[in-house]
């Protein structure tokens, strides 16, 4: 049986998965729109993982006996200043969820949840890799400075590629 403590920190987590999902799938509209194919691609792709990361919550909430529950969601911001703003906000979310995520660490620590904690962790270096993807985004847009965004943006999914590459 899930302890309480826990059940509740695991239920705020598949809020902000879900919230996760939403806001890069609101990014990858606004890439779109502005004719940013690979960038797009990138965060829709980005924001189904997302979403798989969520059900894994509900999942493993509902199948330790906890009851998952999925709340409403505030709306992302869908207007970004430019490519390099949109992926620094990435980051910063990133960050975020990684602060999330060791919370529930120390929350399962606390309570003697050692199953949660064992599971939890595939999370923690999934958080790693996952701050690491944006940051490496983040140094090419910082080399084209305010340049050509054309190369960066047909190459944006070969970079995914060679990191999911690396993680398997």
């Amino acid at each position: 049986m899930l302890n309480k403590k826990v059940e509740k920190i695991l239920v705020e987590q598949i809020e902000k998965e879900a919230y996760s999902s939403n806001l890069y799938l609101a990014m990858a509209s606004w890439a779109e729109n502005q004719g940013l194919k690979g960038s797009s691609d990138w965060l829709y792709a980005q924001a189904d993982e997302e979403r798989m990361h969520m059900l894994k919550f509900v999942k493993y909430v509902n199948e330790r006996g906890g009851k998952a529950v999925i709340s409403a969601l505030q709306q992302p911001p869908a207007d970004f200043k430019s490519v390099k703003a949109l992926f620094d906000e990435v980051l910063k979310h990133e960050q975020y969820v990684s602060e999330s995520i060791n919370n529930i660490v120390a929350v399962c620590y606390d309570e003697k949840d050692f199953t949660t904690m064992n599971w939890i962790q595939w999370f923690v270096t999934e958080q790693i890799e996952e701050e690491a993807s944006v940051q490496e985004i983040i140094d090419k847009l910082n080399l084209l400075g305010d340049g050509n965004l054309y190369q960066f943006d047909r190459d944006i999914m070969s970079l995914r590629s060679a990191q999911n590459a690396a993680a398997e």
